[in-house]
């Protein structure tokens, strides 16, 4: 620490005032000192090597080495950082901070409320501290330190309320979304004071947390917003805000703006306020609204119309509001709406299983059904176990039982061959709780796909012992064979899931003195052995959650948790890196050709260099040619690069989290994950602005307003024809 404290002083003798608050580039860090620093990150490796580059007398190389510490998520960088945060240029402090907050540890908390207890702090460091701290606070809210952090995000947005005249935007912001994830008492009144800012976004992301936090404390306020505010994003997220806050007595105002707003978004989050707030008087309305667009709908040239989105929206809403009325009427646009998507659409097989069982009992589905629709009218079968009493309710309970029986029967017996609907009906399946259950799902772990292991894994972690003595093992001994099994995966989503089920199975059996056997042995294999980094993790997790020590290891840190040099690992190879880092912002990107036309996605390698490497390369491998889209959330995201469709496919492997400082505005592509560093193929484009992915979810590229517009109109099972990369100026190539 003495030699540390020596270094910074020299560093700090040399500085002028003026030079404290420079902005230093990262993105300019030499090519010599930018290579083990991201090697370092793919390896999440946090040594000697990146504490030096952290002391590195060149301002850019500290900053970059000290968002590679973040991004690691190694507690033992936080000493250094700390340091860091307290004495360096202003624009190193707040990557400091930033990165502080990656790591997500309360080692961490004494250093941030430092700096929010001083509010003549510069706002740049103040507001990625107070960020920080909501990331902090929200490992463990009940945390005497975490709402310690609550008070000091709150007393910071309190002070910047009370400067009218020149409050920080940033800090602000970034203190809105902290306390979305710290939730501290009170903080309702406290983010009230900023729905009468000028800026929009300011409005828009308070009106957000608010929603989050079911706030009844805006109602007036809110619905002002709704009927006056110019900014499209304000008036969707005061729609949002008034139905989670439940004022049913507002429903004509939601409504009208769920009919007739002029932006799709603010029609979107009106729909489901209503569903919220489930007044059956909307539903006239919400029908003649829904009538109009299905008939758009089928005119349509496009093979999944534009209109989809909007429709699936108020199939839902009409699904609670209408829930077991027998409304004919929606039973009549229901019913034709699931025959033109043929059954591939949850959203309106549930809603009709809810407003009529008796009609979706009466299905006749189509021979040429494929397993999207098979998984559509599943998800019906599954939603009539939640069904009470009412006309229709316990026909259609018996015939999904059966149905779903002997489907499943055929597939275990060999007599039909499972296709991918089959992990939803395992899941419908078990919402029936019957006394076959946990055989069908121990036959269920033999199956060859990893998702229909994994599926049952989760489903029988959760069943009960058996009564009969000698069979209270047989779930767990099912479990260890299935992770013998799923070792050999080249996804790991078995091995993942049987681990969890493993803990929850030790958990229901390790008061039995009977039982002879080491019950976490397989987690300890998993955490000793395993070549994938990712279930090593998972594996010391979990020993971690049931307080029980390391028997090879001294203590956990000693545990290796780089990526193995076999196996799941991060398939950047040595000559990858300098490819990588060689690319600029601005220089590289990505023309997506759909039916409904061409989407520009610009590249942001200088940000996530190993993840804009990865697109690029499935790219130009032709790995999402021909991709459809697998999920579309209105007012939210479009996500496609799954090659199994279901959302559950991969590449094979893992890519680390680039997390940057770039925010969730609309139309940012970024990297969906399962958890920490399990990127790999999947990616999404925001609709509208999203803090509260800020810091969580690698931002890679961003699209265009003008082909935001081809984004708008995306509805599942559309097409990603091909994909086309260049950049560096070369011509683009067909």
């Amino acid at each position: 620490m003495k030699q540390f404290s020596l270094f910074f002083t020299i560093i700090f003798f040399c500085l002028s005032t003026e030079a404290f608050s420079q902005v230093v580039n990262f993105k300019d860090v030499p090519m010599g000192q930018l290579l083990p620093i991201v090697k370092a990150e793919d390896e999440l490796r946090y040594d000697k090597t990146l504490e030096t580059l952290i002391k590195h007398p060149n301002p850019n190389v500290r900053k970059r080495a000290i968002l590679a510490a973040g991004r690691i998520g190694d507690e033992k960088a936080i000493s250094l950082l700390s340091t860091v945060l307290e004495n360096d240029l202003d624009d190193i402090r707040q990557m400091a901070a930033f990165a502080i907050g990656e790591i997500e540890s309360f080692k961490g908390a004494d250093a941030v409320l430092k700096i929010l207890s001083n509010k003549k702090i510069g706002s740049d460091v103040r507001s990625r501290a107070i960020e920080a701290a909501g990331k902090i606070a929200a490992t463990d809210r009940d945390n005497e330190k975490s709402k310690a952090l609550g008070k000091a995000i709150l007393d910071n947005l309190e002070y910047e309320a009370g400067r009218r005249s020149r409050p920080d935007e940033d800090v602000i912001l970034l203190g809105i979304t902290a306390v979305l994830r710290a939730r501290p008492k009170g903080a309702e009144n406290t983010i009230a004071k900023f729905l009468d800012y000028s800026d929009w976004r300011i409005r828009a992301d308070a009106l957000n947390t608010l929603a989050r936090l079911r706030a009844k404390n805006v109602k007036d306020k809110a619905s002002d917003l709704l009927i006056k505010d110019e900014n499209p994003i304000v008036r969707a997220n005061a729609a949002r805000t008034l139905g989670a806050g439940g004022h049913e007595e507002l429903w004509e105002l939601i409504l009208d703006k769920a009919i007739n707003d002029k932006d799709l978004r603010v029609r979107i989050n009106a729909i489901r306020a209503l569903t919220g707030l489930n007044k059956k008087e909307s539903a006239d309305k919400l029908l003649t609204r829904a009538e109009k667009l299905f008939a758009d709908y089928k005119k349509s040239k496009h093979e999944n119309p534009p209109e989809e989105n909007e429709l699936l929206t108020i199939a839902s809403a009409l699904g609670n509001i209408l829930k077991g009325t027998d409304n004919q009427r929606a039973v009549n646009f229901l019913d034709g709406f699931r025959k033109a998507e043929k059954h591939t659409s949850p959203e309106v097989e549930v809603a009709l299983a809810r407003v009529s069982p008796e009609t979706f009992a009466e299905t006749n589905l189509p021979k040429d059904i494929d397993w999207k629709g098979s998984a559509g009218f599943v998800a019906g079968l599954g939603e009539a176990a939640n069904l009470k009493d009412g006309k229709g309710v316990k026909e259609l309970q018996a015939m999904a039982k059966i149905t779903l029986s002997k489907y499943i029967k055929d597939v275990n017996l060999g007599k039909q061959k499972p296709d991918k609907s089959f992990p939803g009906i395992l899941n419908a399946y078990a919402r029936y709780k019957t006394d076959d259950l946990p055989k069908v799902l121990r036959d269920s772990l033999k199956h060859d796909d990893v998702i229909i292991r994994s599926t049952a894994a989760n489903l029988l972690g959760d069943v009960d012992l058996d009564k009969i003595t000698n069979r209270r093992l047989e779930n767990y001994f099912a479990l260890t064979n299935a992770f013998g099994k799923s070792r050999k995966d080249k996804l790991n989503d078995a091995t993942l899931a049987t681990l969890d089920a493993i803990k929850k199975q030790y958990e229901k059996l390790k008061d039995d003195k009977s039982i002879k056997i080491d019950l976490l042995d397989p987690i300890k294999t998993a955490l000793y052995t395993s070549p994938d980094y990712f279930v090593r993790r998972r594996a010391l997790q979990i020993m971690k959650d049931l307080d029980v020590k390391p028997e090879i290891n001294k203590n956990f840190e000693q545990i290796d948790f780089k990526p193995a040099k076999d196996g799941l690992k991060s398939r950047v190879k040595q000559a990858d890196y300098k490819t990588a880092l060689s690319r600029k912002n601005g220089k590289w990107f990505a023309i997506l050709k759909t039916d409904k036309g061409d989407i520009k996605i610009d590249f942001f390698p200088e940000d996530a260099p190993l993840t804009v490497d990865n697109f690029i390369r499935l790219a130009e491998s032709g790995y999402f040619n021909g991709l459809a889209i697998h999920r579309v959330v209105p007012n939210f995201v479009v996500q496609d690069g799954d090659p199994r469709g279901d959302g559950s496919g991969g590449p094979g492997w893992q890519i680390r989290c680039e997390i940057n400082q770039i925010p969730y505005k609309r139309g940012m592509v970024g990297m969906a994950l399962a958890g920490k560093d399990s990127g790999g193929s999947q990616w999404f484009v925001t609709h509208s602005p999203q803090p509260h992915l800020d810091g969580g979810y690698t931002i890679f590229g961003k699209v265009n307003e003008s082909d935001m517009k081809i984004v708008d109109k995306l509805a599942r099972g559309d097409k990603i024809k091909k994909v086309i990369i260049a950049g560096n100026g070369q011509k683009l190539k067909e």
